[in-house]
């Protein structure tokens, strides 16, 4: 096993999910659509949708981009939404932001779909690191620029079951 050092405790996390799902309950009066971006912010969508106590419908989209160019050109989408967003309060939900490239495509792509609303929530955020302007409505956590897995994010497809946030020495 790589040399896993632990950044953000399981709890930490679980105190940060409840604290969005707070916030998100006290900003919409309705039903909420949460769209998970595949596979990454999986573990969050679920424990954050578990903690709204309001309607919640959850959507699942899939993403890919290919090398590191700088066009949405070389973004893909692998698996879109199979019900319509027309009209309705959307949230995106994120594992984690870097050079927010994907997720700049992501919003324009269902901007196109005539949501009443949409914003973005992340759990984790490298501004450092940040190549296009995304505004986020909802941070879970800061962090350095390392490079994490566990709680759904992944190095190889392994790590993403992990309890914590963890980084790769």
């Amino acid at each position: 096993m790589d040399n896993i050092k632990v950044l953000i405790e399981e709890e930490k996390i679980q105190e940060k999910v409840r604290e969005i799902a707070k916030k998100i309950e006290n900003d919409y009066e309705g039903e909420i659509t949460l769209i998970c971006i595949l596979k990454g912010s999986t573990f969050f969508t679920v424990d954050l949708a578990k903690r709204i106590n309001k309607k919640v419908k959850l959507e699942f989209i899939q993403v890919s981009s290919y090398g590191s160019s700088t066009t949405s050109s070389d973004i893909t989408l692998k698996l879109d939404l199979k019900e319509s967003i027309e009209g309705k309060d959307v949230i995106i939900v994120e594992d984690i932001i870097d050079t927010g490239r994907t997720l700049s495509y992501l919003i324009e792509h269902l901007k196109g779909r005539n949501p009443k609303s949409l914003r973005l929530c992340t759990l984790l955020d490298k501004p450092e690191r940040r190549l296009y302007d995304v505004n986020v409505d909802y941070i879970g956590f800061e962090i350095p620029d390392k490079f994490v897995v566990g709680y759904g994010l992944d190095y190889n497809e392994m790590y993403r079951n992990l309890p914590y946030i963890g980084y790769i020495e």
